[in-house]
């Protein structure tokens, strides 16, 4: 049975481990067992993020993206492990590709996230991401550190110019989702 106490401390207890594998290996404990998973959570109605733990050296996110939901490409300047429990999550992985002007991205890859599926990210990691399915997707996303506190970089869609991360626009984009759920 998923507890959230438990789930917390024994992430921490793997946080001196820089190579994140018992991180992973926790999270993979706990996406391998959704429906327990989701006893305890709740089943996901709208998309948004709810806040399971937050610290200066520890944030753990519950993530739902809505129907066709995506992300500009963005950074987190902190490592993250992210665990599928529902749904599908595709990130497009991007690398820089620094100009005279501007700072500017290029896609270097991808991977499609399932169910049961764990992803660890460096902190140096570029991504963005689209729930392709018409239902809501779940996750559980841990990062090592403060989410909410540090400065972070999206990437402007239409020029792939480094700009500051725009919070703001991040929850209008969850507004939206939830809106056009509201529709169907």
């Amino acid at each position: 049975m998923f507890d959230l106490d438990q789930f917390v401390a024994d992430i921490r207890s793997t946080l001196v481990d820089r190579s994140r594998r018992g991180t992973k290996d926790v999270v993979a404990r706990a996406v391998s067992d959704s429906g327990s998973l989701l006893r305890c959570l709740g089943e996901p109605s709208k998309a948004g993020i709810q806040v399971l733990h937050h610290a200066a050296d520890l944030t753990i996110l519950n993530l739902a993206w809505g129907p066709g939901q995506m992300t500009l490409p963005h950074d987190h300047r902190l490592w993250a492990v992210i665990g599928m429990y529902g749904g599908r999550e595709d990130n497009v992985y991007w690398r820089r590709v620094p100009d005279q002007l501007q700072h500017s991205i290029d896609i270097a890859g991808g991977r499609a996230l399932i169910p049961g599926d764990v992803e660890v990210l460096g902190q140096d990691i570029i991504h963005s991401v689209v729930n392709p399915l018409s239902k809501l997707s779940g996750a559980i996303h841990v990062y090592g550190g403060d989410f909410f506190g540090v400065r972070r970089s999206q990437w402007n869609p239409a020029t792939l110019a480094e700009e500051p991360y725009d919070h703001a626009q991040a929850r209008q984009m969850y507004e939206n989702a939830n809106a056009a759920m509201a529709r169907t």
